[in-house]
């Protein structure tokens, strides 16, 4: 379970994960704004993503910790036992990136406290936790988990920043990161030493380490994008790691809706 997969936002169509199916993925996570989009709508796509022998990750996006800390453990109370009759192939992820003004020792204090309310309806359920500073690798050291034997630590990868966001609209002064290049031989021992690092972190701590985010922008040199992608994905499964693309459809994505096709060298050759 959570081995290979792709994260695929909202709006969900049950053809999607057709097509995620098809291609050999094993799990989506959904990323989900749970403002926006009711548990009705997010109970349709994990069921239709079971059906199709797909794991779901099922992940709080998009929600300010800091100032509303009391309403992320309500809000888990309520995801919980929503869920708690369902396949255990589905998988809670506590917060998508916390990120300043969160910081590490207030991060640790609340996540214990949203794990404790999960625990109430899910005793056992696997649940994902990811450190501050936005779940980078550099981060775990700062990770505190409670003692808990479902627990799985999850980080994101999209380094270099200024290779893998060129042109983001969203990064002031990224149109000029645009043509950045990679490839070189130290830029493949960078993503080695880094992962290589984090899953040295996850032994120490005797938790997996899941990668649930890494991607580029469709703004990069394509070839380049292909590269960097197969280089990751192959050096986390060396060091035992899972892997979840990001993501399915958007800007960064691995398959064009409009075409109903995958870029394929974004892709594993044998998924």
């Amino acid at each position: 379970m959570l081995r290979r997969g792709i994260n695929l936002q909202a709006p969900w169509e049950e053809r999607w994960l057709d097509a995620i199916a098809a291609a050999g993925f094993d799990t989506v996570r959904l990323p989900v704004v749970w403002s926006a989009v009711s548990v009705h709508a997010v109970e349709g796509a994990v069921r239709a993503a079971l059906a199709r022998g797909l794991a779901v990750v099922l992940d709080v996006h998009r929600f300010d910790a800091v100032t509303e800390g009391p309403r992320l453990v309500r809000l888990w109370e309520e995801i919980a036992a929503y869920f708690a009759g369902f396949d255990e192939r589905v998988c809670f992820e506590l917060l998508n990136e916390p990120h300043p003004p969160l910081d590490a020792e207030r991060w640790n204090a609340l996540l214990a406290d949203a794990l404790a309310a999960v625990r109430v309806s899910n005793p056992e359920r696997t649940v994902l936790v990811g450190p501050v500073r936005w779940s980078t690798v550099g981060a775990l050291d700062s990770l505190r988990l409670p003692d808990d034997g479902a627990l799985v630590a999850t980080v994101h990868y999209y380094s270099p920043f200024r290779f893998t966001h060129q042109g983001a609209r969203w990064i002031e002064g990224a149109g000029a990161w645009r043509g950045t290049r990679w490839g070189t031989k130290a830029d493949r021992e960078r993503v080695r030493d880094e992962l290589g690092g984090a899953a040295a972190w996850a032994r120490a701590a005797g938790v997996p380490l899941f990668l649930g985010e890494f991607g580029t922008l469709e703004t990069a040199p394509f070839d380049d994008r292909a590269a960097w992608t197969r280089c990751v994905r192959e050096t986390a499964e060396s060091l035992g790691i899972g892997w979840c693309l990001w993501d399915f459809g958007t800007d960064f994505g691995a398959y064009d809706p409009d075409t109903g096709a995958w870029r394929e060298p974004l892709l594993p050759d044998r998924i």
